[in-house]
Formats: C-alpha cells, sequence, structure tokens
C-alpha cells in the first residue's frame, strides 16, 4: 500500500486543520434518515479538537451545481453533528472569502467550525484552483477523511491536498487499510461475491477482480445473463441478451487467471416480482417459461459457503437475490450469517460495500460483525475496479 501520513504524524495544537468530511447524508421532510457518515465522522474531529487543533470542516450536500439552494444549505447539519460530538459546532455562510477567513480566524484551541456546502461554488467539482486556494487559505494542515467523496478530483478532495500538508483521517485511514487487506495484500485464498442487476454495470469490476481473487460468486439477476450465455433457459428471468458474448469472454478470462467462477446451480423462481410471491426452488435447467428467478437456491447457498469456509478473506459487493422483499432475501441473509460467523470464529477478513450492500448487510443484521463495511459506495466500487482515486492520490507521501 502507498505511504499516507494520518493523524500519528502531526501535533495539531494551535493549528488550523481543515477536514474534508462527507456530510452528503439522506434527507427526507428535512429530517437526516440515516446517521452512519456523521458518527463515522466524530471519531477525527474529536481527536484533533482534544489535541487542542482549530477544526475547520467542509463538505458537499446533494447537487446544487454552483448555485445557492436553501434545501441543500449544510446549516442544520452543524446541530446534527454538535449533537453526536457532544460539543458546540459553528456555521458560517460559506466555505471561502471573507466571511470564512474572519470564522476560522476567530477559533480557539479545540473549536470546531463547519462551512457551507462546497458545492455552492462552481468552481468545486471543476477543480478549480482558485477555489482550492482559498479553502487553502482558511488552514495551516489538511485531513481528508472522505474516502467515500475521493473519486471525484474536486477542488476540497483534491486541488486543496497539494497546497497544504496533507493527511488522512481515521476513518479514511481504516477504509485505505481494509481495501487493502482485501485486495491490496489480502490473505489467501481470496473470495469475491459480486451480485447486482446488470453485468454491463461492473464490467470493470469483474474483470479486475478475476485476476486478484481466488474464487468469483456471482449471484443477483447479473447471474441470470451468465447462465443463459451458457445455454440455460431463465423463463423470464431478468437477463442482458446483448452481454452474452461478454459473459463469455469474462469466464475464459477468468479461467485463464486460475479464477473458479461460481455460479447458481439452483434458483428461487416466481411469477411475480412481489412480496410474498408463491415460489420454488428449481435446478438451473428447470425454470418455467413463465417464471423468473429472484433468488439463488438452497443447493447454491451451501456451495458459496463451502467455499467461504476454505477463505481467508472476503470481499462483498451486490446482493445474492431481490433481499428487498421476503422471501427473496433469503440466500444473502443466510449467506451474511455465515460470513459473520466466520469472522468472528475463524478469523475471515470479511469487507463489504459498494450500493446495496451496506443495506442488504444491515437487512441481515451483520454489518457490525463484519471485519469493515464501508459506506462510501461509489469510491469503494472504483477502487475495486483497480481505479485510482484522485483524492487518495492526492493524500500519498511521494519518495
Amino acid at each position: 500500500m502507498p505511504r499516507f501520513r494520518t493523524l500519528d504524524d502531526i501535533d495539531p495544537k494551535g493549528k488550523r486543520v481543515l477536514l474534508r468530511a462527507d456530510l452528503n447524508v439522506p434527507v427526507k421532510d428535512g429530517r437526516i434518515t440515516d446517521r452512519t457518515r456523521i458518527e463515522r465522522l466524530c471519531p477525527t474531529i474529536r481527536e484533533l479538537a482534544e489535541k487542542g487543533a482549530r477544526v475547520i470542516v467542509c463538505s458537499h450536500f446533494d447537487r446544487p451545481k454552483g448555485k445557492r439552494v436553501p434545501e441543500m444549505s449544510l446549516k442544520p447539519m452543524a446541530e446534527a453533528l454538535a449533537a453526536a460530538l457532544d460539543r458546540p459546532v459553528g456555521f458560517v455562510d460559506d466555505c471561502v472569502g471573507p466571511q470564512a477567513e474572519a470564522a476560522a480566524a476567530a477559533l480557539k484551541d479545540g473549536e470546531v467550525l463547519l462551512l457551507e456546502n462546497t458545492r455552492y461554488h462552481a468552481g468545486e467539482e471543476k477543480n478549480d484552483p482558485a477555489l482550492a486556494a482559498g479553502l487553502a487559505k482558511l488552514a495551516d494542515a489538511f485531513v481528508n477523511d472522505a474516502f467515500s467523496a475521493a473519486h471525484r478530483a474536486h477542488a476540497s478532495t483534491e486541488g486543496v491536498a497539494h497546497l497544504l500538508p496533507a493527511y488522512a483521517g481515521r476513518l479514511m485511514q481504516a477504509e485505505l487499510e481494509a481495501l487493502d487487506a482485501a485486495l491490496g495484500n489480502p490473505k489467501r485464498p481470496v473470495v469475491a461475491i459480486v451480485g447486482g442487476a446488470k453485468v454491463s454495470t461492473k464490467l470493470d469490476l469483474l474483470g479486475n477482480l478475476s485476476k486478484k481473487v481466488d474464487v468469483l460468486v456471482i449471484g443477483g439477476a447479473m447471474a441470470n445473463t451468465f447462465l443463459a450465455a451458457q445455454g440455460h433457459k431463465l423463463g423470464k428471468s431478468l437477463q442482458e441478451a446483448e452481454m452474452h458474448d461478454t459473459a463469455r469472454q469474462i469466464l475464459a478470462e477468468a479461467k485463464g487467471n486460475g479464477c473458479e467462477i461460481l455460479l447458481p446451480s439452483d434458483l428461487v423462481v416466481a411469477t411475480e416480482f412481489a412480496e410474498h410471491a408463491p415460489n420454488r426452488t428449481v435446478s438451473i435447467d428447470s425454470v418455467p417459461a413463465d417464471m423468473m428467478a429472484l433468488d439463488v437456491g438452497p443447493e447454491t447457498v451451501e456451495a458459496i459457503g463451502a467455499k467461504l469456509r476454505q477463505a481467508a478473506t472476503l470481499v462483498w459487493n451486490g446482493p445474492l437475490g431481490a433481499f428487498e422483499i421476503a422471501p427473496f432475501d433469503a440466500a444473502t441473509v443466510e449467506v451474511a450469517a455465515t460470513v459473520a460467523a466466520l469472522t468472528q470464529s475463524a478469523g475471515l477478513v470479511s469487507i463489504g460495500g459498494g450500493g446495496d450492500t451496506v443495506s442488504a448487510l444491515k437487512h441481515a443484521g451483520v454489518a457490525e460483525r463484519m471485519t469493515y463495511v464501508s459506506a462510501a459506495g461509489g469510491a469503494f466500487l472504483e477502487w475495486l475496479e483497480g481505479k485510482t482515486l484522485p483524492g487518495v492520490a492526492a493524500l500519498e507521501v511521494k519518495d
């Protein structure tokens, strides 16, 4: 793993520290519906403040596209952040300029200030050097704790990191260490579970994983495309006929890389996508013409469990079935329970994230029992795809 400076490498007492957070939390009817990102940010802010730093928090929120949209103000987040930290959090109505500079200059050791939405400025998403310079003017050091925004080369994630001494916050550090344990320098054998609806959206992911893992389990509706490409008749199951050649190519490349692909051997099928729809389990050669696959079957679950019991590391992205509706969550829940048990009893390094994965693992009740679950979404997925994340690369210590 490349070298990064962390909070262990800075004495922040008396320093103004610009902390890039991700406060882009889900809000409905003016209320925050999931405070996970706020809670995960607190250890870094608390550590800096307790060590005497003057903490200046910046973040984007939603997509105002360079305009002031009152509904997208970060002002309500100051109250939520203060409650989570159990300490006051000030707020200033801009992220650069005279107001922000005056507020930053007035901070005392241990105090916390939240800046207004960085995306109120069009230069944020353009990585405008002037906006980056304006942010850098506020502080003596930069700490990035927003891995979830690290796949974007924006002024507050990438640009400012080149203008100040830059460090990884505790959340960023945890993400990078987890990802290194997953694919950078993993304990073997490595199993990856990839689910989701479409092969077309995960081509880069499947291609990269087939070079790095020992066993690649494919579930979800995307497994239907692979099975259909092998000649199986799948009735009304969701699949991408135009991706059959690509699926066969992925299978061939994986074989050449020494990566075993595990596809479903049985499926849970129903006539409609509805909760508690009448269903039955059939082999992959016996899907009725008027039915669709909505989950993998118990035989497949057992095969996945057998691979997991031999594994040292697991990377999980995407559910195995339509986990949002019962009983088509059964396979995801059962495999998740196996993963959690092996993590606790056998030392399996289990790392999940991206898309619906966090929701599925929470639904299964195992998110807190895995080694690490990333809430980073797109950044987690792009890292699994083998792409360079600009916000991470900007933190690397160059030899």
